[in-house]
């Protein structure tokens, strides 16, 4: 039988405290005083409420491929007979911690299709990202409300999409009926809330099934990969598309699925540490060659670049998945409003015409 507790609204601050005690926990949170500022996930403390009422500004990318990390550090031994370099030693830097994301959603929890496909499978495996995600839960809001950007179902998920979660979290107007998903899960609940009666559980099941029905989205992503290659050297397409476009990568930063990065080695003296942070393929200078030579040079190509990869490149690699779990954050966080759904749209529409 699942693990089911319920807890009241004013209860939530003690019972996160007390969650917070077996596991590091995170929770969305507002980032500035402004309460319609932005939002992210932050670690809990005390006092902090969650914001539930809203999609984060940001995802929860940063907690399995943080933004800055360091990979390891080394360090040059010197002979000390004959005072030149001899050896390096090399520190691996990994320190992860189990964590509960609490109060996720269905769209943040489902890009980690695409992102562990990436990083996870196949034939290079990265073990910082790894390490992380086996140590890292979700607890998923069952979403009630979508805004304008929303278009989760268009993509294969949907509000009440539980998949790669590993706790469902339901509000009522009294509070929230959380329910284990796993048996691991099951076990951060114990001595935590209240028994579920069978009114609230009766109340949760039916939002539950009125969000499992609710279609958010209209956007038809089939053939999309297709479509992209016919307008692929289609430059008058893509001039018309890109056209306000600024390049400057909000949406790669904000994106859940968006996973490009750098690595550099930062060193004093005789020590150092090689780090990856996160790059964008909006950057005029990600595929800046050392010949001086770019073989995107200008936005066009780069947002072609970004477009096909959530739509074309990705589905072909990794049997039908696609590159983008219908969030919305691109299109609320462009400064220039561009719709990835409108260019998409746009580019099934006669596509076949040259």
């Amino acid at each position: 039988m699942a693990v089911k507790i319920f807890i009241a609204t004013d209860q939530l601050d003690s019972v996160l405290e007390k969650l917070a005690t077996k596991i590091d926990l995170w929770i969305p949170a507002l980032l500035k005083e402004d309460k319609s500022g932005p939002t992210g996930f932050i670690p809990y403390e005390p006092g902090k409420s969650p914001v539930f009422e809203r999609q984060t500004t940001l995802p929860t990318k940063k907690l399995l491929l943080p933004q800055v990390e360091t990979l390891l550090r080394f360090e040059y031994k010197k002979d000390p007979e004959g005072g030149s370099t001899s050896s390096i030693v090399v520190d691996d830097a990994r320190q992860v911690r189990p964590t509960l994301v609490f109060g996720a959603r269905s769209c943040d929890v489902r890009a980690l299709i695409t992102m562990d496909r990436v990083f996870s499978q196949g034939p290079y495996v990265d073990p910082y990202y790894v390490e992380r995600r086996k140590n890292t839960f979700f607890a998923t809001l069952v979403c009630e409300q979508n805004d304008s950007k929303c278009f989760c179902s268009s993509v294969g998920g949907g509000p009440a999409d539980m998949e790669g979660s590993h706790l469902k979290i339901v509000k009522l107007d009294e509070g929230y009926v959380v329910e284990a998903l796993t048996k691991e899960a099951g076990s951060l609940l114990e001595g935590l809330g209240e028994a579920v009666d069978k009114a609230k559980d009766t109340k949760a099941g039916k939002i539950v099934k009125e969000a499992s029905k609710r279609i958010v989205g209209d956007l038809d992503t089939k053939g999309c990969a297709e479509a992209f290659r016919n307008r692929f050297a289609q430059n008058d397409f893509w001039v018309q598309m890109v056209s306000q476009c600024l390049s400057c990568g909000v949406c790669t930063y904000v994106c859940p699925t968006c996973y490009c990065f750098t690595i550099t080695d930062e060193t004093q003296n005789l020590k150092g540490e090689r780090m990856r942070s996160w790059d964008s393929c909006m950057f005029s200078q990600y595929t800046l060659e050392a010949s001086g030579h770019n073989p995107r040079p200008t936005k066009l190509e780069r947002y072609r670049n970004r477009v096909g990869h959530k739509f074309s490149y990705i589905p072909e690699k990794y049997e039908g998945i696609l590159g983008c779990c219908g969030c919305g954050r691109c299109i609320r966080s462009c400064p220039v409003t561009i719709d990835i759904r409108q260019v998409v749209g746009n580019l099934k529409e006669n596509s076949n015409e040259q």
